[in-house]
């Protein structure tokens, strides 16, 4: 195959750094729409309709929706143990990662603080589909019970009979989930966000999805807090003349194979590399399992002229993953302003990121970067200011506030003032 090559010139005038747009038809946001008022209008009636339609699998004559505790249990003790020692690998340093994310009270001047409280209860989508995610599980569960969250569930699509596969119940149980819901696509963001008689409604929304999960979760915003908008997987890579170019081609195809709208893209000041890659690239997805849907996405060249404006070109994409692959990674990392994970070195691959590094696999992409950041212990926490204003202080702000309320035209927030001057 053929990757599209381009001068960093040519890139900022092609428009393909504009990606916020989740390129819905008309007919899916309507679908969606219908989903979301229906599920929060009829409950189950409603959710179980959509799970027979679109997850090929509902329950019936009592059958519960949820797998509980016990359920995800066992799901952990029958798994091998080969498979059960890398869950708690990666486990324990997500764990360890997130602990170091404390978020204290704040006091500011006397009788003024900012108190920080776990919401009670999270909802988190684990994708199903193309492929089984146990990893998503510990990204988005450990957070949130690091968090101090009283009641963390997942919803996941079931298979056709109505079963999880055993890898994501396993990591349920090690990351200490609640209970495990049977629901997938824009019918299982309805449920958690307004609840049904199955489904408790939840206070945030996190985890990646497919289309209709995250317009779903657009939809839903407001009356539930979500923690991003996800769109396609994307990786950028920055490197110089001496990276190896086969490291490169397989971190590009890595991924790739996620979806056929993903975004690969290397940005290089060494043509020969761009060469090399390119080469590289084209032999090693003849042999890849999933090779028509990397073929299929878009996967970019983009030859700099130096390091420093390959990095202005990353600032302008805002890459959810980022590899930088340089004699002085370092240095180049000073000019990183929006990227959502970084991968410094030849020995970092996003892959390894994705699973057992430590840090969040759960990132801002479609350029989301410039203004948002991974999944973390603060996607479950919320804030409350906390004021104290005694007599005397209370005789010096009285005049500026009344003043003011005056200003806006709002009388009766100048009379709440002037009460409390009676008392004087």
């Amino acid at each position: 195959m053929t990757l599209r090559r381009f001068s960093s010139e040519q890139w900022r005038e092609s428009g393909l750094t504009s990606r916020l747009d989740l390129g819905a038809t008309k007919g899916e946001l309507a679908t969606v729409r219908e989903v979301c008022a229906r599920v929060a209008a009829m409950g189950d009636a409603a959710l179980f309709d959509y799970c027979r339609r679109f997850d090929g699998w509902a329950p019936e004559f009592g059958e519960p929706l949820a797998l509980e505790k016990k359920e995800l249990q066992v799901a952990l003790d029958g798994l091998p143990q080969l498979d059960r020692e890398a869950l708690e690998l990666a486990a324990g340093r997500i764990e360890v990662f997130h602990r170091a994310q404390t978020f204290s009270d704040v006091s500011g001047a006397p009788g003024l603080r900012l108190l920080t409280r776990p919401v009670g209860r999270a909802g988190l989508y684990v994708p199903g589909g193309r492929a089984a995610y146990p990893s998503t599980v510990l990204m988005t569960a450990i957070p949130a019970r690091v968090a101090g969250v009283r009641e963390v569930v997942v919803a996941t699509p079931p298979s056709a009979d109505g079963s999880v596969r055993q890898p994501i119940l396993a990591a349920a149980a090690l990351a200490g989930v609640d209970r495990v819901y049977r629901m997938g696509g824009a019918q299982a963001i309805a449920a958690l966000a307004y609840g049904t008689e199955s489904v408790p409604r939840v206070d945030v929304v996190a985890g990646p999805g497919n289309l209709y999960v995250t317009l779903a979760k657009r939809e839903v915003f407001g009356a539930v807090g979500v923690d991003a908008l996800a769109g396609p997987t994307e990786i950028m890579i920055v490197a110089d003349g001496e990276a190896p170019a086969h490291y490169l081609a397989a971190d590009l195809a890595s991924q790739l194979e996620h979806d056929p709208m993903a975004w690969a893209v290397l940005v290089t000041d060494s043509p020969s590399l761009a060469d090399a890659v390119e080469e590289s690239f084209t032999d090693l997805v003849r042999d890849l399992d999933r090779a028509e849907t990397v073929s299929a996405a878009h996967c970019c060249l983009v030859v700099a002229p130096s390091l420093d404006e390959a990095m202005e070109v990353v600032n302008d994409f805002a890459p959810e993953h980022l590899e930088i692959v340089s004699r002085d990674p370092e240095r180049l990392l000073v000019g990183v302003q929006n990227a959502g994970a970084v991968f410094l070195g030849p020995h970092t691959p996003v892959s390894l990121g994705d699973y057992v590094i430590g840090p969040n696999h759960t990132l801002p992409t479609g350029g989301s970067a410039r203004f948002s950041s991974p999944l973390g212990v603060y996607t479950f926490l919320k804030r409350t200011s906390v004021a104290e204003v005694g007599r005397s202080e209370f005789a010096e702000l009285e005049a500026a506030a009344r003043r003011l309320a005056h200003l806006e035209g709002l009388t009766a927030h100048a009379r709440a003032i002037e009460e409390r001057l009676d008392d004087d």
